[in-house]
């Protein structure tokens, strides 16, 4: 593992000329330790779990692309879906198992093994991790479907492993959240980036990402009841009720604890991406006051111009991104109460014991999204005709502000878009290709793992990036 180094070769030769006792710590390499505390790989997954989802470099996230948020400059690949050049699906198939998934499975295996934690101490901590490790298996069953799931993660027993149905594996993450929220009871990690130890704060959290799981898979074929349930079970126990709940990390201002976005669109003296005129277009059309913070004023006060998606776009032209995310301290966002509140209204609308209207949960998210970014004038926005909940047409009312809302989360934006095909996007202009549905499965797969990639890409239909997902059914 990336974290764990055993001098070998230096134990054998200390073993072979010392057996006094006394000689025991000569082994040891305080520098290069063969088993890391739990709390820091804790830690370390957290970190880069967030770093993976907030980045807008073009070589390991390019979702806000995919969501038609930004486009870029002058190096317009990605912007007209060409994935693998840069090896995009390979690079976070490879930080989400090896960065994130791996750590925490390291993690689980060693406070396992802490003998000085208490009982409880210790499955509340098994629990936080847990969390974590569901929330990640999530984004990749959702990036590529089908993948690497019950042999994954263990080497020794399976070098190629098998991929796991992607339905499954979705019913099993329900199982460990059910398994391991109620056991949120003891004292966490002193390591926790994201909720201070609060661990109240963690049984919001696993309950609101149990809300995601059940509403993804509302509509996948059979899975109506199970969906049903797992949403009225996460409500019931307990979900985010205000921003004040986000599952965020709070960046710092040095590098290397520097918001990712700053790092890509400030410290590196680059000007890649601009907005992209599918969200500004959408949003002039509303007249929507978040276009003021989620925006820059390059062009003149209340002036908005976004690049043409997927084509060659002058930075000077068109209108910035705003200056809010140019701050190296500004918050990264696992989940959030505005994603929370849209499901929330998708599921009553459904006729599910949720508590609430479906008009009032919509007006929770847009409120939410307004209240987070420090917008104002939400109440003359909802009153707009154009804003105003339709229930004749709640799928369309719900996706587009669901997808605004989403606008600094370009996966769950994109994700919005997979879900209520709603807005319409644009095609690129260089090339006209498709929107992806999936990313295809990446290139060491096909050529180290053969067998089971075949069978793997042949079970979800083809591994193509119009592949559509087994909940994508709309």
């Amino acid at each position: 593992m990336k974290k764990i180094f055993i001098t070998a070769l230096s134990c054998i030769v200390l073993a072979s000329c010392m057996s006094d006792e006394k000689y025991e710590d000569y082994n040891k390499d305080p520098k290069n330790p063969t088993e890391v505390e739990a709390g820091f790989l804790f830690n370390s997954a957290t970190v880069s779990l967030f770093n993976q989802m907030t980045s807008t470099n073009v070589n390991t996230n390019v979702f806000r692309l995919l969501g038609q948020y930004w486009t870029e400059t002058t190096y317009i690949d990605e912007a007209n879906y060409d994935l693998n050049n840069r090896n995009i699906p390979q690079n976070h198939w490879s930080e989400l198992y090896r960065d994130v998934l791996l750590d925490l499975k390291t993690a689980k295996e060693n406070t396992i093994a802490n003998e000085s934690l208490t009982e409880e101490d210790r499955e509340t901590q098994l629990a936080q991790i847990d969390i974590l490790a569901v929330y990640t298996w999530q984004q990749l069953v959702d990036t590529f479907g089908d993948i690497p799931y019950s042999q994954a993660l263990d080497i020794d027993s399976y070098l190629t492993p098998e991929y796991d149905d992607a339905a499954s594996i979705y019913e099993d993450l329900i199982t460990r959240l059910n398994a391991s929220i109620p056991n949120l009871t003891g004292t966490g990690f002193s390591e926790d980036n994201i909720y201070g130890g609060d661990i109240a704060a963690w049984m919001k959290f696993g309950n609101s990402l149990k809300l995601r799981i059940g509403m993804r898979i509302v509509d996948a074929p059979g899975m109506a009841s199970l969906a049903q349930t797992t949403v009225e079970g996460a409500v019931a126990s307990g979900v985010y009720t205000s921003n004040a709940d986000n599952a965020t990390i709070q960046y710092q201002s040095a590098t290397p604890n520097t918001n990712p976005l700053w790092v890509d669109l400030v410290q590196s003296g680059r000007s890649d991406f601009v907005p992209a005129n599918t969200v500004v277009d959408f949003m002039n059309d509303l007249e929507d006051p978040r276009r003021a913070i989620y925006f820059d004023n390059n062009l003149g006060d209340g002036i908005y111009d976004g690049g043409i998606y997927g084509d060659n776009n002058s930075f000077a032209s068109y209108t910035h991104i705003g200056p809010v995310m140019l701050n190296p301290e500004f918050r990264g966002v696992l989940l959030d109460y505005a994603e929370v509140s849209f499901f929330l209204a998708d599921a009553a609308q459904r006729g599910f014991a949720v508590g609430d209207s479906a008009e009032e949960f919509y007006n929770n998210g847009i409120a939410a999204s307004f209240e987070d970014w420090g917008a104002t004038g939400v109440d003359a926005y909802l009153a707009k005709p154009e804003v105003a909940y339709d229930a004749a047409n709640w799928k369309t009312s719900i996706g587009n502000q669901f997808w605004l809302a989403m606008y600094n989360r370009g996966f769950e934006g994109w994700t919005v878009w997979r879900t209520y095909d709603t807005p319409m996007f644009n095609l690129p202009a260089d090339t006209g290709n498709p929107v992806p549905t999936r990313y295809t499965y990446p290139i060491n797969e096909q050529n180290l793992n053969e067998t089971n990639w075949i069978a793997g890409s042949a079970a979800i239909g083809g591994d193509e990036q119009t592949t559509k997902l087994f909940w994508d059914v709309n």
